[in-house]
């Protein structure tokens, strides 16, 4: 799959669904919306993009966790290896939606990148 940030073909967007559905599957989350260009975002209503709406075409990606909604802009990103990347980073973000960027997360995306399959999310019991 070649990237061409100009022009969004369905051969392109089909190929990041199958990625997203891998990752998906991978990091035990449900497979999330996905949006490719900023009028998709724009597009959306107010309150499933609200935080990063109209500042969105500065990301890579945006992740909004509550809509189990992702944002990949496609215009910003140049090849394959950064795709793969902001695909997992974004999911990182699903998957784990209390870490912020650090140490941990980055560790996180590598392992993700790496094929590493994560168990479903289960709050912790709190010990008596």
């Amino acid at each position: 799959m070649t990237l061409d940030y100009v022009k969004l073909d369905p051969d392109l967007r089909l190929g990041i669904c199958e990625k997203v559905g891998i990752y998906a599957k991978r990091f035990s989350i449900p497979e999330p919306k996905i949006l490719l260009t900023t009028r998709e975002v724009l597009d959306m209503p107010r309150e499933m993009t609200e935080g990063a709406r109209t500042s969105a075409y500065k990301y890579l990606g945006l992740s909004y966790n509550r809509q189990n909604l992702i944002f990949l802009n496609i215009r910003k990103i140049s090849d394959e290896k950064d795709l793969e990347n902001t695909i997992v980073h974004e999911l990182i973000h699903q998957r784990f939606p209390y870490l912020s960027h650090g140490k941990r997360f980055s560790k996180l995306v590598r392992q993700g990148l790496r094929g590493k399959n994560f168990p479903p999310y289960q709050k912790r019991k709190l010990i008596d």
